[in-house]
């Protein structure tokens, strides 16, 4: 398994890949990284804590009442199991809704649990060095239905598991801490995953449904069997200050951030490097995504570094069937990565995506930059309508830099599923080797603004910085796609 290196080795390892060139933008990235984290281990709700040899942590009071674990039977020593006394605590905490909730403070240790739920009004609170365990054996995670915009536990038929931290139909809840962690120990999960021992749908490691008014923030999130954080069909969602980590290798579907049917969401000043993607926006799957009808929405991604090797930085799709609008991702690094921004999606998805807007990109060792995919042909069953076919229009894409990229960009429309307005102004990406086909085309149309490398396709109308046209499209339709690069 492949073990995490610091941040500081991080940050060494980030300073290399840029060549001498990329001054300003990539100093000012590294500099972004390294705040994110010093952030995370000097401050909480926007104070910083002097810390000195012998750090004093006072966790802060965020609700009127707050409780400690170990009041309620809990022990820190990785070996206990802990559920009955998050599960005391919690009920402790849902009879104070009108009184403006409870806190339940998780001290230093290793705090072993099966799955439990959270309440509304709530703060879960990890202190520095603060772990909290999901136990290792499937016999103690509770199976719930399939998501009903999925109709299928993802990956069997039936039930699924549930995720380590759940909750449902909730408001005002809170996770945060001085970047305690929650760890899922997604090893054994990963693997009775490969080796097809496993009769249901591994669960995520945070999952709030059917929820409003959340915040995460100041934490770390590892391992987790399935996919990382799940927020499904929840509203006014802020994700900040979060380090997700797995395995790059051999730790399937450990997507980072997976807003799913969300609307009124922010994810910022995060980093993640995980298994599969690192975020992935998503509204259901084919024709049960059609009929659940739920759309994610008005969501703003800024500032994150995110590495994805066996996938890509951020996607949308491919379950995207209920649509994805009004996205904004801006000032994002991906390094050593498969592909960095991806858009798949596949006959039967149905839904849209549109009003998506990239901004102030950077690629830093990837093998594809940017990919628009209409051929993920992954279904739930064979009852999806292949006629469903997905609306791709109005993506634009603003400042992109890179290093060391294969194929700065493949675009691939179908004659069923076109791709309509899309935008390139200002992009500088560096190609490993000089070859033919490192930007990609078929059945696209839109324009290129200003300096554009490596050299757009034919597709596209070109226009100066001045916005004046210079050269139409000669074409729109031809298929110029080579995976073989």
């Amino acid at each position: 398994m492949v073990e995490y290196t610091t941040i500081h080795k991080k940050v060494h390892d980030l300073k290399h890949l840029f060549p001498s060139s990329f001054t300003l933008f990539t100093f000012l990235w590294i500099a972004v990284f390294a705040s994110v984290f010093l952030w995370q281990r000097n401050a909480i709700g926007g104070y910083f804590v002097v810390m000195d040899g012998n750090p004093i942590r006072t966790l802060p009071l965020l609700r009127p009442v707050d409780f400690n674990l170990i009041d309620f039977g809990g022990v820190g020593d990785g070996v206990t199991i802990n559920t009955m006394a998050f599960e005391k605590a919690v009920f402790e905490i849902s009879k104070l809704r009108e009184k403006g909730g409870g806190q339940l403070n998780v001290p230093s240790g290793f705090w072993l649990t099966a799955p439990f739920n959270l309440t509304s009004h709530m703060t879960l609170f990890l202190a520095q060095d603060a772990v909290i365990l999901g136990i290792q054996d499937e016999k103690y995670w509770p199976l719930m239905p399939p998501l009903p915009s999925y109709g299928y536990g993802r990956e069997h038929l039936g039930p699924r598991y549930s995720s380590l931290i759940h909750g449902q139909n909730l408001r005002d809840v809170v996770i945060t801490g001085h970047n305690g962690s929650i760890n899922g120990q997604g090893q054994m999960w990963w693997t009775k995953y490969l080796h097809k021992v496993l009769n249901h749908t591994r669960g995520p490691l945070v999952q709030l449904m059917w929820s409003s008014n959340i915040i995460i923030s100041n934490i770390t999130l590892l391992d987790s069997p399935f996919w990382t954080l799940h927020p499904y069909d929840c509203k006014n969602v802020t994700i900040k200050n979060v380090t997700i980590l797995a395995p790059i290798y051999k730790a399937p579907n450990t997507d980072g951030i997976d807003p799913d049917s969300c609307e009124d969401m922010l994810i910022e000043d995060c980093y993640i490097s995980v298994g599969d993607d690192a975020i992935a926006i998503k509204s259901g799957w084919d024709q049960y995504g059609i009929a659940y009808g739920k759309p994610s929405r008005n969501i703003v991604i800024r500032n994150l570094v995110v590495r994805s090797n066996v996938s890509a930085g951020i996607s949308i799709g491919s379950e995207m069937s209920g649509g994805v609008s009004n996205i904004t991702i801006e000032n994002i690094l991906v390094w050593n990565s498969r592909r960095a921004i991806r858009i798949k999606t596949a006959p039967g998805r149905g839904g849209y995506v549109s009003q998506i807007t990239y901004k102030n990109l950077t690629f830093n060792n990837v093998r594809v930059g940017i990919v628009i995919k209409t051929d993920y042909n992954q279904h739930p069953d064979t009852k999806y309508d292949s006629n469903a076919l997905p609306i791709l229009k109005d993506i634009s894409f603003t400042n992109i830099r890179g290093k060391g990229v294969k194929v700065a960009v493949r675009i691939q429309g179908s004659k069923e599923i076109p791709i309509r307005n899309v935008t390139f102004n200002d992009m500088l990406v560096g190609i490993t080797k000089k070859k033919k086909h490192i930007f990609q085309c078929a059945f696209v149309e839109g324009r290129v603004i200003g300096t554009i490398f490596p050299a757009p396709c034919g597709n596209f109308d070109q226009y100066n910085e001045q916005g004046k046209l210079i050269k139409h499209s000669s074409f729109y339709n031809v298929t110029d796609i080579d995976y073989e690069i």
